[in-house]
């Protein structure tokens, strides 16, 4: 999408750049409520284990890359186009 800065309706748009008063209420409200805080749990250790389990898998399953390529080459990979949308909206509508 293409957005035209001197367009008439960008430029026929009100842009008040004038200083405002901020109430020091309203500032202490806005700076309580964006501290951040973080905690740890025993989920740290169940992360580390799928780590260290991630870590020791193969990164490339060659044999089922080789097997792909082959039926690719010669023709017989033949997808169902039906089946790859079906399985796209289903996995979009489970998100």
């Amino acid at each position: 999408m293409k957005i035209e800065v001197n367009s008439p309706t960008v430029s026929t748009l009100a842009t008040d750049r004038s200083p405002k008063k901020v109430s020091s209420d309203v500032v202490a409200s806005t700076q309580s409520a964006t501290q951040d805080r973080t905690t740890f749990h025993s989920d740290s250790q169940s992360v580390q284990a799928l780590t260290t389990q991630a870590m020791k898998s193969p990164e490339v399953r060659q044999d089922k890359i080789d097997a792909l390529s082959q039926s690719v080459k010669s023709g017989e990979y033949k997808p169902d186009a039906a089946a790859t949308a079906g399985a796209i909206l289903d996995h979009e509508e489970s998100r």
